[in-house]
């Protein structure tokens, strides 16, 4: 028997005092947060939630998501994380979807009304039966009327509670994939998965018990949940949280609580890069910085091999998704790395490069990454035709394309989904976008499909010049053409002031799909 709860429940004993989270001024120990979990548990025992029931949480990187995180897995019930961004009508459908009995909601801010939002959602569902808002101190009132908070539901609970038994294969959350096609479905993933997975990110990140880890990554997202929370919780470790990425408040910080481990999206690490006031002591900082780990989508080498060059710390990239706990391969100090490259495979997992007929390609040859093992979830919740694809004699089956070297590191292509079929040829945007951010004038780019008559699909670059840079359509056309395979280069460029990102600052391809130019040169 087991439960995910156990990595705070045991370092609350061997740490009771020491600081598990800072959010601003506020400091919560060990103690603290294990208190208010248990809190959190009775409480929703009280209300009739009982093992295996879904609860769903809405939650800013605040102290309050790992005491509701870990109340409802104290309690027996499943966690599901939801996006801070979603709206009414979205919520509503995930509610429904994941059969949820209560729903706790942050209050939001007037930039970002959470709270209005989840109550729309939630009136909507017809299977919740309860909410609770998530107000910004236990104290305070319900902004929305007539519902209750979660001060409400803790009261005057005890800050002791005996966990409802768990079995390793139990479900303990259900997380959303954005789905590229398609409405988001859930992955089932066990307390084993999650515990497994977190272990073995503390090997990666080399965190040990008095490391100070930044948590800018949302924690919804199962990247920071794993990799850094709960990391962080079954070492004993103490984060730092910043409910949104802001290069000059991440560098403050790091300055501030002598930061050790830093984990970011590439977005992050290019707005680290591009970031120009020198206020901050940036060798202090990479001095004190022992490990950066990137992941959620493909770091450009050039950011990589800029930010190592100017903040002196290696940043190690790894591959991962919520459907594998999430880390499946990554860049490990133990056997090196390799720029460009998402390492090898993690303690526990087996991968494989295979064809459609999912026999195994030789070494250097482009085709489907598929894995197994301790990581892989239990399937998709409810969908047994999607399990059928993607999981097939214990192989999950990835749906992006990747290459192995002779020296057993993954390289990941790009998507199948985000393949480009031009005359039919396959194109793959990550090689594209590769070549053209070496260009002096690009900042970022990112390259996608377009339908066009002759060519079934054309090639788009949306392109971020940098500051003070300026290049014709015409002339980053040219350049790209002698740098790649004629069929590779962008026919159609759009320069953008910016790229539209999710809140795990990946590039929403599909935002620019919905904005097609049909301007081509």
């Amino acid at each position: 028997m087991i439960n995910l709860s156990v990595i705070l429940e045991d370092s609350a004993r061997k740490y009771p005092d020491k600081n598990a989270f800072i959010f601003m001024d506020n400091h919560l120990t060990y103690a603290q947060i294990n208190g208010a979990a248990n809190q959190i548990a009775h409480g929703l025992v009280a209300a009739g939630i009982k093992k295996g029931d879904r609860v769903a949480l809405s939650c800013l990187n605040l102290p309050y998501f790992p005491m509701v995180y870990f109340g409802i897995l104290k309690a027996g019930a499943i966690v599901v994380p939801l996006s801070v961004l979603l709206k009414r009508d979205e919520i509503a459908y995930h509610l429904q979807d994941s059969g949820a009995k209560a729903y706790f909601c942050f209050e939001g801010t007037p930039e970002l009304p959470m709270g209005t939002e989840g109550k729309a959602g939630f009136d909507a569902s017809n299977d919740c039966k309860e909410l609770y808002i998530i107000t910004g101190k236990p104290s305070d009132p319900s902004p929305i009327q007539g519902e209750k908070t979660l001060g409400m539901l803790m009261g005057k609970q005890p800050v002791v509670f005996e966990n409802v038994l768990t079995s390793a294969d139990d479900t303990a959350l259900i997380i959303y994939t954005s789905g590229t096609t398609g409405k988001p479905k859930g992955a089932e993933l066990t307390h084993s998965n999650l515990l497994h997975n977190a272990m073995l990110s503390t090997d990666i990140t080399d965190l040990v018990h008095n490391d100070r880890q930044l948590i800018v990554l949302p924690l919804f997202h199962i990247f920071a949940m794993t990799v850094l929370m709960n990391a962080g919780l079954y070492k004993g470790a103490t984060s730092v949280l910043l409910p949104r990425f802001d290069a000059e408040a991440v560098l403050g910080l790091m300055q501030q609580h002598t930061i050790t481990v830093f984990a970011g999206v590439p977005t992050m690490y290019w707005g680290l890069l591009n970031y120009e006031n020198t206020k901050f002591d940036l060798k202090g900082i990479a001095k004190n910085l022992k490990t950066c780990v990137s992941g959620g989508a493909a770091l450009p080498v050039n950011v990589l091999e800029k930010f190592e060059d100017k903040f002196e710390v290696p940043i190690l990239e790894g591959y991962g998704m919520s459907e594998g706990s999430p880390v499946v391969t990554f860049n490990q100090k133990a056997f090196g790395k390799k720029p460009g490259s998402v390492g090898t495979p993690v303690w526990g997992v087996e991968v494989k490069v295979v064809d459609g007929e999912d026999n195994e390609v030789p070494v250097g040859e482009k085709g489907e990454l598929i894995y197994r093992g301790h990581n892989v979830m239990k399937g998709y919740f409810n969908k047994p035709e999607e399990n059928k694809v993607t999981l097939k004699n214990g192989w999950l089956h990835s749906g992006d394309v990747a290459v192995k070297d002779k020296d057993g590191f993954f390289f990941i292509v790009d998507r199948t989904k985000e393949m480009i079929i031009r005359k039919g040829l396959n194109v793959y945007p990550r090689e594209i976008e590769e070549v053209m951010v070496k260009h002096e004038a690009v900042s970022m780019v990112a390259v996608i499909g377009v339908p066009d008559d002759e060519s079934g699909e054309e090639i788009k670059a949306c392109v971020v010049l940098q500051k003070g840079k300026k290049i014709s359509e015409a002339d980053l056309i040219a350049w790209t053409k002698n740098n790649i395979a004629a069929y590779k280069y962008p026919r159609i460029i759009e320069y953008m002031e910016a790229l539209p990102m999710s809140a795990t600052g990946k590039i929403l391809k599909k935002e620019l799909s919905k904005e097609i130019t049909k301007t081509i040169h």
